[in-house]
């Protein structure tokens, strides 16, 4: 499977939200409000596009199960 930059941008920005969600959860410190303000227009707009990616690849995730095709596995008996 090939990514393409829209597949990229979304990987960045959710692996960006894991990060600040596990800084949040183990010490209590928001690196998105950090750099852009507490609930700031920039922050918000940050936290929407984590949203949005996160959404995106679970599209992405579940048309690409689709489109894989399992093949039965056969036992080999010796």
């Amino acid at each position: 499977m090939r990514l393409n930059t829209l597949d990229w941008i979304a990987y960045a920005l959710t692996i960006i939200g894991g990060i600040n969600w596990g800084l949040i959860g183990a010490f209590d410190f928001n690196l998105v409000a950090a750099i852009f303000g507490e609930m700031s227009t920039l922050s918000r707009i940050v936290y929407v596009l984590v949203g949005l990616s996160a959404l995106y690849l679970i599209y992405t995730g579940t048309k690409l199960s689709k489109s894989v095709h399992h093949e039965p596995q056969t036992r080999i008996v010796r």
